[in-house]
């Protein structure tokens, strides 16, 4: 039997109605206009919308332009500006791709591909814009920025960690993702300077993860334990353990001596908590959440953490409040003190103390 024969009138019918609903759907190609966003609004609404000046977009351009640059303009292709600031809105209002896509005149596909190369872009420039200071002209430098502000010596970096939501990857893992606050985060954990640069960043553990594991993992610690910075000292909270460079207020001071070595500790570690703060209101995508798979929260993360630094390099001011985005109360973290003795003695915090009762007598 011919095998058309064993195809009756339904089925040919039901061929019709599919063929007729692809036709249906076969529109012309419709080219949305893009906006011109470095001359169509002035400096002000510009930096309010795209968290950078021109200038500093312009020079970024120039560092990434060759790695995001499309190969060839066929197929209305975008251009690397416009790629650019395509992502720094994304970073600004952290919203959907499809909503990021309609303010470039571009299908949020093709915004969702964007956003992830120009983020890798920007991501490699980590050890250009994110290190810890690599001689001893550059320890000085940063040791005397933080003795500035309340007598601390031999400081150069300070220490802590602060979560950044994202949705539940998914998966068995998925609940080591949820903090302590019951939302799911990435404990990021961050050094900074005392003119708030990050000099570094570690954006791979999930929100359930204590700070002091963290740094115990970190290749930070790796680099005081093999004695790189000298003499330099990092300033924690008491979620860190105390050793012979990283130092961490008395729980319960005693003397004189002690309180200021407490009241100067706090002082100066408080960097790293306006750091955070000044990170966060210039990019929003951070405090809102982000909705992407893990490498590319990451990948965002590392990103902006760059631009904020370049942004302190070239002495931007912080850019105006967006009304348009809502930025929702962050929760504050207690401390989980680290298991440590209350008052335990150690050869480096000793020897600040005798530094401190220098400054009273």
């Amino acid at each position: 039997m011919d095998i058309f024969d064993s195809i009756d009138d339904e089925t040919i019918e039901e061929d019709d109605i599919v063929l007729n609903y692809l036709e249906s759907e076969r529109r012309e190609r419709v080219i949305r206009e893009r906006p011109d966003n470095m001359s169509l609004w002035d400096d002000k609404k510009f930096h309010r919308r795209f968290r950078l000046e021109k200038s500093t977009v312009q020079f970024l351009l120039t560092l990434i332009e060759s790695k995001i640059a499309n190969v060839t303009n066929r197929n209305n292709s975008v251009p690397a500006l416009q790629q650019l600031l395509l992502t720094l809105r994304f970073y600004a209002c952290g919203s959907f791709y499809i909503t990021i896509g309609d303010f470039a005149g571009i299908h949020n596909s093709t915004a969702s591909k964007i956003i992830r190369k120009v983020t890798e872009a920007i991501a490699s420039l980590r050890q250009e814009f994110v290190t810890l200071p690599a001689n001893r002209e550059e320890i000085l430098l940063v040791q005397e920025g933080f003795f500035n502000i309340a007598r601390f010596p031999r400081v150069i970096a300070a220490l802590d960690c602060t979560h950044i939501k994202i949705i539940s990857p998914g998966g068995n893992t998925a609940e080591d993702y949820r903090n302590r606050k019951g939302f799911f985060s990435l404990n990021v954990q961050a050094m900074c300077t005392s003119d708030l640069k990050f000099e570094d960043i570690v954006t791979r553990w999930p929100g359930s993860t204590h700070d002091s594991l963290i740094f115990s993992n970190s290749a930070a610690k790796f680099q005081f334990d093999t004695n790189r910075f000298q003499n330099g000292l990092v300033l924690g909270d008491s979620g860190y353990f105390l050793n012979h460079y990283l130092l961490t207020p008395l729980s319960d001071p005693r003397t004189e001596a002690e309180r200021l070595y407490n009241e100067s500790h706090i002082r100066t570690r408080n960097v790293i908590e306006r750091c955070f703060g000044v990170w966060k209101r210039r990019f929003p995508v951070l405090s809102i959440g982000m909705r992407c798979r893990i490498p590319l929260a990451q990948d965002i993360i590392v990103a902006t953490a760059i631009l904020h630094n370049l942004a302190r390099i070239r002495n931007e001011s912080e850019p105006p409040v967006d009304p348009e985005v809502h930025i929702p109360q962050q929760p504050q973290f207690e401390t989980l003190i680290a298991d440590q003795p209350g008052h335990q003695h150690n050869s480096t915090r000793d020897s600040m103390l005798e530094y401190f009762e220098s400054l009273i007598n």
